[in-house]
């Protein structure tokens, strides 16, 4: 189990700026990295009421259980518990749930574990590169027939992250929005698809 405060900025990117990035910082194809997200919450969205996302991420092999809680503005605690993939697909399943961490902080909220159900998935190619003491994310998500793109830049201190984030955006001439998290993208998708 891993505890630990994100600090992180992000901006939506045109498919140009994006790619125009990628040649920037002379990204190779094998230096970009898939993950897919799936997504839970009860049916009465009682994770996204606490301003919060619970996930289940696959990096090739690898799988992780994550419970993000918003803490200020540009920080968010996040607690993570690894899965093996067969504990993730029981969990993808609804067949009992495994990240024993994430339950705890889940159960402090009051949020019955056999509420929960996978409501989508999203899928990202993510470039990350080490940047100015922080990380410097690229990434292009796939779901509900949307493509996007965004830059993060994950950063140890809020405000000298802030600066350095506003100064990469003047330098490439990204104009700064704001920009949801990708659950939040993702559920503005869903509810325009079935309304």
């Amino acid at each position: 189990m891993t505890q630990e405060i994100e600090i992180e900025f992000k901006n939506l990117l045109t498919k140009q700026q994006y790619e125009q990035l990628l040649q920037d910082f002379h990204i190779s194809q094998n230096a970009i990295h898939r993950q897919v997200n799936h997504y839970f919450d009860t049916p009465t969205q009682a994770i996204r009421q606490l301003q919060s996302g619970l996930r289940i991420r696959q990096i090739g092999d690898y799988y992780e259980c994550t419970l993000k809680e918003k803490n200020t503005e540009h920080a968010h605690l996040e607690t993570t518990d690894e899965l093996t993939a067969v504990q993730a697909q029981q969990m993808l399943d609804g067949k009992g749930f495994f990240a024993q961490e994430v339950a705890k902080k889940l159960a402090s909220h009051s949020i019955p574990l056999e509420q929960l159900q996978v409501f989508g998935s999203l899928t990202t190619d993510r470039v990350e590169i080490p940047y100015k003491e922080g990380l410097l994310v690229f990434d292009h998500s796939y779901y509900l027939q949307c493509d996007d793109y965004e830059v993060e830049y994950e950063a140890k201190d809020a405000i000298k992250g802030n600066t350095i984030f506003d100064e990469f955006l003047q330098q490439y001439g990204i104009k700064k929005q704001a920009t949801d998290k990708k659950i939040a993208r993702f559920m503005k998708a869903l509810q325009a698809q079935n309304s």
